[in-house]
């Protein structure tokens, strides 16, 4: 076998391959050296970009710190309002059953006023609501007023002065003449001006008999005024008109003037608007945020010192690299060309070992924070499972409660036989609405829940209404929506309690072909005042009513029930009878096929 042979290289060839082995390795070793002003340049870079972000960030950070105390007092100023709410819906409450309930105001009605029996009655219905004002605070005023006897008195203890009191008796009667004073005042508080001074007040109607509630607006919007809104910040009541109707004072009691304020993040104002129920006003909160001003001034000032001093180190770099690298930088081009003939250093490959632990760390964070997203993802399915198990529990508080009140009441002026009653019918009232058995029940069962509702009503309002229930036997066993029945027969007693003498309430189930099938008409009427004309002329169009004020949404949840249940097959006709009154007719047909 033939043998290769291996000539030495000469001294120009190994020449050139060292210089070649040069080239590649100062290819691969490092990269291109820089002078020191590319350096500072990439320092200014950094310094402004660093400038922008601080300043973005600062802007952020306030504007945060801002929706955060928004967000506190929007929480402070609901938990007053739902309290103000409840006290307002206590004692519309406490006044309708005193009215309808209370033999009090029957024997003041039936004597003179300089009796005995209307003294001792006066007595007595002073100690009540002396008793309620101590409850609900001494700022409520309490009066009723004779329509008979044209008698009028204040039954609690009252802080209004006497001036505003003979002023607020003429009102009062002139109100009582009005025919529209129960649409104005009944259970919804309304703010009225006496002598310079509003008041909110609520007027309680019950045949020849009223009582009313009041209480002066700046007395009603003091506890907010006790929050630190800032040096000008305040609180104050606005009817539904944009009219002030409570001074706008802070909480050092300076009456504060409306000043400009600046645009976007820069504003040192924020109002805040919350809306009460059942009333015409709402209260609003101008919260002065007068430390963010200082805080804007303070991060200029600092960003302009970050400045100086980034000026200050490029310049020193610029002075260290004209006497001190300079020099050192000939003294290392000098070693260069004496060791340039030698072998070059060692070297590593340019993959970066700490940005290969970075990137493995952030892929681990990555799993990390999946992992987390995902857990609160479950946590917050959890929260909202258990959210709607209490919200099923909270079905009618009002009328619960206003059922635990009644039978207090009872209580107190001993009608046992009628607290066995009311109990008995509460207990069966509340076992049917917290039932779960599906879309459909019963017609049999659903008109038997309206008959106790009706006698609950009955137990609280006494004579104030009658009701006839005619079903046809052939339609006991219809299946229906639950509660269907009953929000508009809730309705009715609602708006026709207290008008007339006896409110009558009719509820007619009939069955009838139709179309070649069979339907279910249930109708539903009482003499009161029947429909607005605005909201009968939306319902018969089909159009939404406003809901925005808490008004109207049991009749359009059961209207869009009733169109998802039947597939747009059922039907329901409203209208006002003649001569006064409302009628609701309910055409259903029978059950569709719901398993597809």
């Amino acid at each position: 076998m033939a043998l290769l042979a291996i000539q030495p290289l000469s001294s120009n060839e190994r020449a050139g391959k060292d210089a070649a082995c040069k080239t590649m390795i100062k290819r691969k070793a490092g990269s291109k050296p820089y002078p020191i002003r590319h350096y500072v340049r990439i320092m200014i870079l950094v310094s402004f970009t660093v400038l922008v972000l601080d300043l973005a960030i600062s802007l952020a950070s306030i504007s945060i710190v801002k929706q955060q105390s928004t967000r506190y007092l929007q929480d402070t100023a609901k938990l007053y309002i739902d309290r103000i709410n409840h006290d307002f819906a206590y004692i519309n409450h406490y006044m309708g059953w005193t009215l309808a309930n209370d033999e009090t105001l029957n024997m003041m009605n039936a004597y003179e006023p300089d009796s005995s029996e209307f003294l001792k009655s006066n007595g007595n219905l002073y100690k009540r609501f002396s008793e309620l004002q101590k409850n609900y605070g001494q700022e409520y005023n309490f009066f009723f007023y004779l329509k008979n006897q044209s008698f009028f008195l204040n039954c609690a203890p009252i802080s209004v002065t006497y001036t505003d009191y003979l002023e607020l008796k003429k009102l009062i009667y002139s109100y009582i003449e009005d025919k529209d004073v129960y649409a104005e005042f009944y259970s919804r508080w309304t703010p009225i001006l006496v002598n310079g001074k509003y008041y909110i007040i609520n007027i309680v109607p019950y045949y020849n008999r009223y009582l009313i509630g009041l209480i002066s607006a700046d007395n009603l919007i003091r506890p907010l005024r006790q929050i630190n809104l800032g040096a000008n910040g305040y609180a104050s009541l606005v009817d539904e008109n944009g009219t002030r109707i409570s001074s706008p004072l802070s909480g050092s009691g300076k009456l504060v003037q409306q000043e400009q304020d600046w645009p976007g993040l820069f504003r040192s104002r924020t109002k805040i608007s919350s809306e009460f129920s059942n009333t015409t006003f709402s209260a609003d909160m101008v919260i002065q945020f007068g430390a963010f001003e200082k805080i804007m001034i303070a991060q200029l000032l600092i960003m302009l010192l970050f400045f100086i001093v980034t000026s200050t180190i490029c310049a020193v770099m610029l002075f260290f690299n004209k006497r001190v690298l300079g020099p050192i930088q000939n003294f290392s081009e000098n070693l260069a060309h004496m060791n340039e003939d030698g072998q070059p250093a060692g070297f590593k490959s340019s993959k970066i070992i700490e940005l290969e632990q970075a990137n493995d760390q952030f892929k681990d964070l990555v799993e990390q924070v999946k992992t987390f997203k995902i857990a609160i993802y479950e946590q917050e399915l959890e929260k909202q499972r258990i959210q709607l198990d209490y919200m099923k529990q909270q079905i009618k508080p009002h009328f619960f409660l206003n059922c635990l009140t009644s039978i207090y009441s009872m209580a107190q002026i001993q009608m046992y036989e009628e607290i066995e009653n009311m109990a008995m019918s509460t207990s069966k009232y509340f076992r049917y609405t917290f039932q779960d058995g599906g879309n459909f029940v019963r017609l049999e069962d659903e008109i038997e829940h309206v008959r106790i509702y009706l006698e609950i009503q009955r137990s609280r309002y006494r004579d104030a209404f009658r009701h006839h229930i005619v079903q046809n036997e052939a339609a006991k066993d219809v299946l229906i929506p639950p509660l269907v029945l009953q929000t508009f027969i809730e309705n009715s007693v609602k708006y026709a309690i207290s008008r007339d003498p006896e409110v009558q309430i009719r509820l007619t189930v009939t069955r009838r072909e139709s179309e070649e099938e069979q339907v279910t008409v249930i109708q539903i009427s009482d003499n009161g005042p029947g429909f607005a004309p605005e909201v009968l002329e939306k319902l018969v169009r089909g159009q939404p009513l406003d809901q925005s004020k808490g008004t109207h949404i049991g009749i359009m949840n059961t209207l869009k029930r009733l169109e998802y249940l039947y597939y747009k097959k059922a039907a329901v006709h409203f209208s006002n009878i003649e001569g006064g009154g409302a009628s609701v007719i309910i055409t259903l047909p029978d059950l569709p096929d719901t398993s597809t």
